[in-house]
């Protein structure tokens, strides 16, 4: 795992949008396409805001959400709502590959299942990510994969439902799905990550940000979030 210490959230979030871009070029010229999954937050609205400056081969691009919460269509607490704006500039070359988690179905467990379909047919079985973009909560938590919740543990599918955490139940990619990623982003920023940032680094497995794999992981943190 390396770590980037960088002055602010502004600069972190434009180092990841040039380090996004990188990786897509790269891995449009390697396999033909780019497939990323990325997490909710305001540094990564941020981030996706400046891959708008960025040369991207968006036509080749695929996007899927790591979580998102369970709310109706449009409602502020969505990543997606989020997502669709930060890209609302690449929306239309988009077009139907940003793959939105499913979380307005009655059968949520169903729902969990198509998402699962859904990224095998786009990168591979079993599905291998390009780039999976992570935060890192200030109890440990990674993606909606958060301490003592039975999600954090499940072994046998690459996308689960997590019980009420923050007010919501959760759709979240599984570790198994984000350690077969090809390259790990973390976006770290603010002095209450500081503690678990030290923890990540050390890779204490207690967590569940530890049991991320850390090869081919590059984390990008503020001053404040690196401290001493």
């Amino acid at each position: 795992m390396n770590i980037e210490v960088l002055a602010d959230a502004e600069a972190v979030a434009r180092e990841a949008a040039a380090v996004i871009a990188a990786e897509a070029r790269a891995s449009v010229a390697a396999r033909g396409k780019f497939v990323m999954a990325i997490s909710g937050g305001q540094t990564p609205w941020m981030m996706l805001r400046a891959l708008s400056t960025e040369d991207i081969p968006w036509d080749k691009v695929h996007v899927f959400q790591v979580d998102e919460r369970v709310a109706p269509a449009g409602h502020p607490d969505r990543n997606l709502t989020h997502l669709r704006d930060s890209l609302r500039s690449q929306e239309p070359v988009l077009q139907d590959r940003l793959y939105a988690m499913p979380v307005e179905d009655l059968d949520l467990d169903a729902a969990a299942v198509r998402y699962a379909l859904t990224l095998r047919e786009i990168a591979g079985s079993p599905p291998v990510l390009d780039l999976a973009h992570l935060g890192l909560g200030s109890d440990g938590h990674t993606a909606s994969l958060v301490p003592g919740d039975s999600a954090r543990d499940v072994t046998d599918r690459d996308v689960a439902l997590t019980g009420i955490y923050q007010g919501r139940r959760r759709m979240t990619l599984t570790v198994p799905i984000l350690n077969r990623s090809r390259f790990v982003l973390w976006l770290v920023t603010g002095s209450g990550k500081s503690a678990m940032l030290s923890r990540l680094r050390d890779g204490d497995r207690s967590i569940p940000a530890g049991l991320v794999c850390r090869d081919h992981a590059l984390v990008l943190a503020d001053r404040a979030a690196a401290g001493a």
